[in-house]
């Protein structure tokens, strides 16, 4: 790619941001960021599949998204393979890992008290990042194209800048007094920013230089491994040569279930996203949702009940299924999700204080990004990464132009304390070394009459499950379309606390007194989650639709 070219493509993402989309059978991508969306496009067509779209938009969201887009973080990918030769659906885990000097109890003080900040920002509350590995060994294994073609996008980007939105502008502004802890993180990202500046980032050009030139030792050994460990010896950090060099992505079987005769397929642990979303489905698929209407005090009250009795579920029996028993098959059975309701009553509101865990061994960032790709040849691909909180842990790696994620406040500190997203966990997800930190991210495909149906996800930190459960829901029980159902208002409840968190707009005042009157509290919040989907209709065209909520854009051909 030459700089004319890259320059045209940046007056296109200056001046124009198409969040949906209706195209013929080409291929569509839907993600955060309008540069990213049209790398991805770009490469189906030069004659890519969707997993070479998938790493091309990774690594450019690094550059174009840096508050969730990374190199220093970690995700999730699902992968609908439709090639002759080859069907399959599998994942790839390439979650963070706590280092080998990790231990139970690091972030508490001598009474047992966990210290504020310490697993969130600086050094010590970052995991060894997985992103780099686990988009290489997906191109590797799944994709066509070779490294250098895919990554000299997200280089020359970075080398030769782009201009910032509004958005990013925004929350560039916001961090600054983070920021100035940190002076690799100022060197880049320091001063005031508006819409239209160009941003360069030739330390992070460098660094996917190194990446495109040498592979995973590119990032994981020699110079980048050098910088890396430097800041940890600089800055009290524990990630050490032999964290780098041990980490591996794992390929995992694809979590399974089916709702109202639709195939859903989604992430495992460590992510309890898919477990959860499943779980869900199978409680609701017992009510006729959608009788009352999608926003009525009815349909919350059911959706708000299976909402409480998951994430019970979730806090104390889901984590790195490495190092824990979790009883996947138990979770996920529509009579285990029977069983859990029954003590639903239509009349009054349930108490979290009073719905304890489940018993299933009887006879599961804010600052994430989702992005999904469907080429024209039936390939899928559904990626959701993060480095966990906005800018991760606020440091630049120095002299390498990349955030570090702040993933071990995913961990349970110390159970039943909540972490940044007010999530409460036990032993399972107790931290270890070279273990995985429990996640909610929850990339999904959706399949009709065993055909494609829907490629989503989105971030959201403990709020992701809920919204992908929604997206699903208003599609097949509402009949939406999809940029009805992506921009629809949310709610969200997770057990404790003990609150239904509503979006704006989504009740009426009849609605919220009846639920009020049931004993429900509701507690208006900010706009969550940032969908980015594709629908696949029956006739093998495509609609795509980024979030109203964020700023990015869904594009097809």
């Amino acid at each position: 790619m030459n700089k004319r070219k890259l320059i045209l493509l940046l007056s296109i993402l200056f001046f124009s941001c198409n969040s949906y989309s209706h195209y013929d059978r080409g291929g569509m991508v839907s993600s955060a960021n309008d540069l990213a969306t049209r790398v991805g496009i770009d490469i189906i067509k030069k004659g890519g599949n969707a997993v070479d779209a998938a790493v091309g938009v990774g690594f450019a969201l690094a550059v174009v998204y840096p508050q969730a887009g990374n190199i220093g973080g970690g995700g999730f990918m699902i992968i609908h393979l439709n090639n002759p030769d080859l069907k399959l659906n599998t994942s790839i885990d390439y979650r963070e890992k706590a280092p080998l000097s990790s231990f139970k109890d690091m972030y508490l003080d001598d009474s047992g008290n966990v210290i504020d900040e310490l697993s969130t920002t600086g050094s010590l509350a970052a995991g060894v990042p997985g992103s780099v590995a686990g988009m290489l060994y997906a191109l590797e294994k799944y994709g066509t194209m070779n490294r250098k073609e895919i990554l000299e996008y997200s280089v020359n980007i970075a080398d030769t800048g782009f201009f910032i939105e509004e958005g990013l502008a925004d929350a560039l502004n916001s961090y600054q007094s983070e920021f100035m802890q940190f002076p690799g993180t100022m060197n880049t990202f320091g001063g005031k920013f508006k819409t239209g500046d160009r941003l360069v980032q030739k330390e992070l050009a460098n660094t996917l230089r190194r990446i495109s030139e040498k592979g995973r030792d590119g990032f994981y050994r020699g110079e980048t491994a050098d910088k890396i460990v430097q800041l940890m010896k600089n800055t009290d950090g524990i990630i050490s040569y032999e964290d780098l060099e041990r980490y591996q992505p794992v390929e995992r079987d694809v979590i399974k279930g089916t709702y109202r005769g639709y195939d859903i397929i989604s992430m495992g642990p460590p992510s309890s996203g898919g477990i959860s979303l499943i779980y869900l489905l199978n409680i609701l698929e017992n009510y006729d949702i959608s009788k009352s209407g999608y926003n009525s005090s009815e349909n919350i009250q059911i959706m708000t009940e299976a909402m409480r009795r998951v994430y019970a579920d979730r806090s104390e029996f889901m984590g790195d299924a490495d190092f824990v028993n979790v009883p996947i098959d138990k979770l996920t059975s529509k009579k285990y999700a029977l069983s859990r309701i029954k003590d639903f009553k239509i009349d009054k509101a349930g108490n979290s204080s009073e719905i304890n865990p489940g018993n299933p061994f009887a006879n599961e960032s804010e600052e994430t990004t989702h992005y999904s790709i469907a080429d024209g040849k039936g390939n899928l691909v559904s990626v959701t990464t993060t480095i966990n909180d906005v800018f991760g842990n606020k440091q630049v790696v120095d002299g390498a132009g990349f955030f570090l994620n702040n993933e071990m406040d995913d961990f349970v500190s110390k159970p039943g304390v909540p972490n940044i997203y007010g999530l409460v966990g036990n032993e399972a997800n107790a931290i270890q070394p070279e273990k995985r930190m429990l996640s909610s991210m929850t990339p999904t495909l959706v399949f009709k009459n065993g055909k494609p149906f829907l490629v989503t996800g989105s971030p959201g930190g403990g709020r992701i499950i809920t919204t992908v459960l929604q997206n699903i829901v208003n599609l097949i029980d509402h009949n939406m379309t999809l940029k009805e159902s992506i921009d629809a208002p949310r709610f969200h409840h997770q057990w404790l606390p003990d609150e239904i968190q509503i979006e704006k707009r989504l009740v009426s005042k009849e609605d919220d007194e009846k639920l009020t009157v049931l004993g429900y509290y509701l507690k208006g919040i900010s706009d969550f989650g940032r969908v980015n989907a594709i629908l696949i209709n029956e006739d093998g065209t495509m609609e795509g639709h980024s979030d109203r909520r964020g700023y990015g854009s869904a594009i097809g051909f």
